[in-house]
Formats: structure tokens, sequence, C-alpha cells
């Protein structure tokens, strides 16, 4: 087991690693200079190159990424070039939010997968499985800001039942920053659902056509014992490496539904640094979101031995 977890952790690392580089090498290639952006087009040269010099834009690029990686090692994320604030304060705020939308959705999306996934296969070419697999080909087609639309079109518009966007904040309490979330949540979900759906049907019918299972079936066990006994372990890796995809779906998604429904989260955040040219604040963010789809992978990977202890063992 434990050479089994030094190999995935040494392909975490790794990832991270290329990731941080493939990062840093964009922002500088991208045109703009921040110190220009900040000062305004009417500021004079001796100016730009004064703030240029107090931001540490004018140290070599390879000193530059080093001393980020470094600071984010000993947990300094910097400061911001446009709010001149720490850069953990920006993030950690929208932290706050991404995350528990992030959870929320992931939840919402398994829960609807491996119910509409399970009834289906359970009733292959029955007119549930053929309306399903429909519903969820439409899903699949439906982007996600344009569901996220008709959403509050529906819930917030016309029957009043939740807020149509914002983010009242913590202190305001569980069940209000819920309902805020909620519609965002829902417009994520659904089209990862949807997918996911598909995947955990096909899955189970493969299983299904195994010889174990018909001789589970042959022995006198009901459909439903065979699923949840022997089927449904056993079909969940292929469902756990599309979780896996999909949650890097989930959080390049909230990038667009944050700005729909104006939720302050790391969407919004990057997307307002990359206006006002802060690099420093959308590196940050930007690993940040690779290191949590990295570290999902991870994770999944540790869950692969869980499941199937013959993965591990051909690992060792």
């Amino acid at each position: 087991m434990s050479v089994f977890f030094a190999k995935r952790f040494l392909t975490f690392l790794a990832t991270l690693v290329g990731a941080s580089i493939v990062i840093f090498i964009v922002m500088e290639i991208l045109p703009g200079d921040p110190a220009l952006v900040i000062l305004g087009v009417d500021a004079t040269d001796e100016a730009v190159l004064a703030l240029t010099k107090e931001l540490g834009l004018d140290r070599p690029a390879l000193e530059r990424y080093f001393s980020w990686i470094s600071g984010m090692m000993q947990g300094d994320l910097g400061i911001s070039y446009a709010y001149r604030v720490p850069v953990w304060e920006l993030v950690e705020g929208a932290l706050k939010i991404t995350i528990p939308l992030a959870i929320l959705a992931m939840t919402l999306s398994v829960i609807l997968a491996l119910v509409i996934g399970l009834y289906a296969a359970a009733n292959h070419n029955k007119i549930g499985d053929v309306s399903l697999m429909g519903f969820s080909q439409l899903g699949i087609s439906v982007p996600n800001f344009w569901l996220a639309i008709l959403l509050i079109l529906f819930f917030a518009v016309n029957l009043r039942w939740l807020p149509a966007g914002g983010f009242p904040g913590w202190e305001e309490g569980i069940w209000a920053c819920f309902k805020a979330l909620i519609l965002p949540a829902l417009a994520l979900a659904t089209v990862q659902g949807a997918m996911l759906a598909r995947i955990t049907r096909s899955s189970v019918l493969e299983v299904f056509r195994e010889d174990y299972v018909r001789t589970a079936r042959a022995k006198g066990l009901s459909q439903r014992r065979t699923l949840w006994g022997h089927v449904l372990r056993n079909s969940m890796i292929p469902v756990l490496t599309a979780m896996g995809f999909q949650f890097a779906n989930l959080l390049a998604g909230t990038v667009v539904i944050e700005n729909v429904f104006h939720i302050p989260g790391l969407g919004s955040t990057v997307l307002k640094a990359i206006n006002n040219r802060d690099t420093i604040v959308v590196e940050n963010v930007v690993l940040l979101l690779a290191g949590m789809v990295v570290l999902t992978n991870f994770v999944v990977d540790l869950l692969y031995a869980v499941i199937d202890p013959r993965l591990k063992a051909h690992d060792i």
C-alpha cells in the first residue's frame, strides 16, 4: 500500500509543479503591463517605472517564479497589485463560497447520476430507461449558463421562491446562504449529472453481463440484491474516473455560473483579476483550482485501491 500511495503522491506533486510552470509562462506572455493598467494610460513613464519596481516586476522571470513558489510553500501568496492587500484575504473569502457551491453541486450531481443510472440499468430497454436516457441527452446538450438563466426566470422571477443572485454572507445564516447557492448548484449539477448518469448506466450494464452476476441470479438472488451486493461496487471504477473529470468541469463551470448569479467566489475573483491585469492573483487562484482538480484525481486513485484491491497489488 505504501508503494501505491508513494507513486500516486509523486504524480500528484509532479502535476502541480508542471501546472505552476504552465500558469506562470502563460501569464508572462499575456499582453499588458500591470503597472500601466493600475495607473491608467495617462500615467507618466517615471510613475509606471516606479510602480513596476515596487511590485517587483522588474526582476528576472525565473527569480519571480521561484519567489512565488517559495512564498506559497510558506503560506505567503503575495500582495494583490490592484487592491494592495494580501492575496490570501481575497482567496479566503472566495473559497468560503466556491467550496460549498462545488460540494453542493457535486453532491446533487452524484445523487442525480446514481439514481437515474441505476434505475435505467435495472430497467434496461424499458420505457423508463429510454425516457431517462432521452432526458439525460437533453441535459448534456444544454449549456449550464443558459440553464442558469432559465432557473432564474422560473424559480426567482416567476415563483419568487429563491433569490436571483448575490450572496448574503455566512453571518446571515446557513439557510439564507443555501437558498443563494441552490440555483447555481442546480445549474452546475444538471449537466454534470446527466453525463455521469449515462456512464453509470453503461458501467452497471457491463457488469450485469459478467458470469458471476448470472451465477448469482441463477442461485435465486433477486435483481435488487444482485445489484446492491455484487454489481454496484464492481461498476464504480469507471464512475469514479468520470467523477474526477466531472469535478474538474464543475470547477471550470463555476467561473461562468458565479458571474451569472453575481456570486463573489473564485470564478468572479479570477475574472476581476484578469481585467485588472492582477497577475499575482490570477496565478494563485488558477493554481489553486488546478490543485483542487489534481487532489480530487489523487483521492480517486486511492479509492480505486479500496474498491478493487487488485489494482493496488498490481502496482506493488
